[in-house]
């Protein structure tokens, strides 16, 4: 009582009350209680009815914070102190007249406080967002010191403004947060906390769920959602992409700092508010993916957007379970954790799905020159963007039965560890999966040539493409050096199966010993094979195409090893021989020059001649490597 009473009065009028009124006596202790009471009446009534809204409407408009922060620092003082002072009069049950006067200045400052409440948060709309002064203050960054003169005044200029901004808006939020949490705890402590919470929550759950609609976020009608087209949808999906990260970093981060900060005395308060503010639109926001997933057509695109919202998500959980911590937010917990469980069955389904039409894939029709298939260029493209999404994929499929990896192939799979490594990751055998399929399908189409060695060809042709595409992108990661190196190995086999098969009776009609030809008629047969296989090899493979530059080298370097440089000999020992011929023109159809520019011309289809590297007569071609 005695350190209540020195704080409405100085301490010696205290000490004499005290004197007078020992504090043994009942009568005492009630003439003590009228004393406070009084004396806090006589200093709080001026200042509150100062600001009585009601009195003129000047007063009922203006912001006293705004005005005289010095007196609404004491009309919050006084405010407290009456408070202590009307418990006193009622623990002791002192004169009931000032009670109820005390009471009355009471409604009249809650009236006050509430007013200026609900104007602070008003008013200061952009301000009171922590998380939005910290994005603001990024965007404000000083220029490369590396300019000179004029340039650096400018840079300077423009720092100072910015700086100076900032600190503007910084201060701002830090009054405005001030404020605020001062009336609240007034408000409260002297049990008005119902209608300072009302008043937070209409605001400022007005200011978030404008903030959603802002964001692009809103509840969208699944047979609405059924109708759109990809574009539509794609747009509606990169829109909900970047609000979810501004919603979670920004918005609902920063309401949890306001509202924890402004009811610091009181932990359910800030519980209520919160979750009452964020509910709404947290459940619109952690809604979107299932909704997104379940009602919409499918598309191929879908499958790459699943995985970034899955993505968003999962790279934010952290942070939702930070600022979604009460008991009364759980459900907000739960919606966005259970929407990883609708994308994470979409991604499944959708390479289960991708599998089964590969496998289904039923055309007939031979590529031409024995090219690259569409199959192979449309799988292989797809799995090279899933590859991007590898650490997502891998924790879709973490707890997924992967594909039994002793049932691949082992020449196929390379995935195949020693016993000692650990197992690779089930989104690996499932990829690995995939493109076995693409390959036994190819497998299946090369048999529709009429000629072997074309299909020889078809495969090396789209095994590399498959090889190229793993190699220059994020499948490496996945299937690894192991699977690559085996099946780099596999197109050479099948560019060797190729050219045995195509050019074989070419290579073999010239004599491994050009010198050991010796008889005329024997030189002459010679010339007039070669002239005729080399003639129709040439006709066949003629349309052919080897898309890659490494794999077209190594054919035609092999090819030139084999039958230029063995005609090149064999015609320097054996042409004048033939010189003598009347038929000699005929029966030397080709001259070393020809036969190079020929095999030079082989593998781009229908290209002009002249357009491609051309084989020398007095040189073996060298290996080329084109960039790719």
């Amino acid at each position: 009582m005695r350190k209540l009473c020195c704080s409405l009065e100085d301490s010696a009028s205290s000490s004499s009350s005290v004197s007078r009124f020992p504090f043994g006596s009942s009568s005492s202790r009630l003439t003590f209680a009228d004393s406070v009471m009084s004396r806090t009446l006589r200093r709080a009534e001026p200042i509150i009815m100062k600001w009585n809204p009601e009195t003129t409407t000047i007063v009922a408009v203006t912001s006293m914070f705004y005005e005289s922060r010095r007196e609404a620092g004491e009309l919050i003082q006084w405010v407290n102190n009456l408070q202590k002072a009307m418990r006193l009069v009622v623990m002791e049950n002192t004169n009931p007249e000032k009670l109820v006067r005390a009471q009355d200045l009471m409604q009249i400052a809650m009236k006050r406080l509430q007013k200026e409440f609900y104007q602070i948060l008003s008013m200061n709309r952009a301000h009171l967002d922590p998380e939005s002064v910290s994005t603001r203050s990024s965007r404000f960054s000083t220029r490369s010191a590396s300019t000179s003169g004029c340039e650096e005044e400018d840079d300077d200029d423009h720092s100072r403004i910015a700086n100076r901004s900032i600190s503007e808006v910084e201060d701002a939020s830090r009054i405005a947060m001030a404020d605020l949490r001062l009336i609240a705890e007034c408000m409260i402590s002297c049990g008005y906390g119902k209608e300072c919470v009302k008043v937070y929550k209409i605001i400022r759950k007005s200011i978030v769920d404008e903030g959603i609609y802002r964001l692009g976020v809103e509840i969208s009608n699944p047979s609405l959602i059924r109708k759109m087209n990809w574009e539509a949808l794609d747009l509606r999906i990169k829109s909900w992409l970047n609000a979810l990260e501004t919603a979670v970093k920004t918005l609902f981060d920063g309401e949890r700092m306001l509202c924890d900060h402004v009811f610091a005395s009181s932990e359910s308060i800030r519980e209520s508010c919160f979750t009452e503010v964020a509910r709404g639109g947290a459940m619109i926001l952690f809604g979107f993916p299932e909704n997104i997933v379940k009602n919409s057509r499918k598309f191929p695109e879908k499958v790459f957007r699943a995985l970034d919202m899955y993505a968003a998500i999962s790279n934010h959980l952290p942070e939702i379970e930070s600022i979604f911590s009460f008991d009364s937010t759980a459900n907000i917990k739960s919606k966005a954790l259970n929407s990883l469980s609708p994308l994470n069955e979409y991604v499944r389904a959708a390479l289960n799905d991708f599998e089964s039409v590969i496998q289904k894939e039923s055309s007939k029709t031979p590529t031409a020159g024995a090219g690259i298939h569409d199959l192979t260029i449309n799988a292989m493209n797809y799995l090279s963007l899933l590859a991007d999404h590898r650490n997502i994929l891998n924790e879709i499929f973490q707890e997924s039965p992967p594909p039994e990896l002793n049932l691949l192939p082992e020449s196929y799979s390379g995935l195949i560890t020693d016993p000692d490594d650990p197992p690779p990751p089930p989104i690996s055998v499932k990829i690995a999966w995939i493109v076995l399929a693409v390959l036994c399908k190819l497998d299946t189409k090369s048999q529709f040539y009429k000629e072997v060695s074309l299909s020889y060809l078809f495969l090396a042709n789209n095994l590399q493409y498959v090889v190229v595409k793993v190699r220059e992108s994020n499948l490496l990661h996945m299937l690894g050096e192991k699977w690559l190196a085996l099946h780099e190995c596999k197109v050479k086999q099948f560019a060797a199966s190729y050219e045995r098969l195509g050019w074989s009776h070419v290579i073999e009609s010239l004599p491994s010993d050009p010198s050991s030809v010796t008889s005329f008629e024997q030189v002459k047969q010679t010339f007039k094979t070669f002239n005729l296989t080399f003639d129709e090899a040439c006709s066949k493979q003629s349309l052919c195409v080897v898309t890659d530059n490494r794999v077209r080298d190594d054919i035609k370097e092999s090819l030139g090893r084999k039958i230029f440089c063995s005609y090149r000999e064999f015609y320097d020992i054996h042409v004048r021989t033939m010189n003598g011929d009347r038929n000699s023109a005929v029966l030397v159809r080709f001259t070393p020059d020809d036969v190079g520019h020929r095999l030079s011309d082989l593998f781009f289809g229908n290209v002009e001649l002249g357009a491609s590297l051309s084989f020398n007569s007095s040189a073996v071609p060298v290996r080329q490597h084109a960039a790719r």
